[in-house]
């Protein structure tokens, strides 16, 4: 059976090590790094995952990358003393996904437009991008 485009690239992205989208992600990570927490962007990063997900290039759909920080949501430690019990440090997390909060941060840079759906675009050390 012979493959459509968007499975090679699926295909791609499932390991970007092995292809050329790593060091694509590489190149691009550099410059995301230095851009806002929230960016427009004119087209899908991953056409592929966009297309599955519903995405169609036609006027009033709009596209756009958002990063968060990797990671527990940690508090900072209590200078004051009080028992360690008390601190509440251990184990705690955010309550919702990673992705889920690109997503509200997305819908409240762009009030006036709903989320559909979201992907993963990229990781390095310390941001999560969709």
């Amino acid at each position: 059976m012979v493959k459509s485009m968007y499975a090679f690239v699926r295909d791609a992205w499932k390991r970007p090590d092995k292809s050329e989208v790593g060091e694509l992600l590489w190149n691009r990570m550099q410059v995301w790094r230095r851009e806002g927490s929230v960016v427009r962007i004119e087209r899908p990063t991953r056409i592929d995952r966009a297309r599955s997900l519903g995405y169609k290039a036609k006027q009033g759909i709009a596209v756009a990358r958002v990063q968060v920080r990797r990671g527990g949501r940690r508090t900072s430690r209590y200078v004051r003393a009080r028992r360690s019990a008390r601190m509440g440090k251990n184990r705690l997390t955010a309550g919702k996904s990673i992705q889920r909060i690109a997503e509200e941060r997305a819908s409240r840079k762009f009030p006036n437009m709903e989320v559909l759906n979201s992907y993963w675009v990229g990781q390095d050390g310390k941001l999560k991008y969709y």
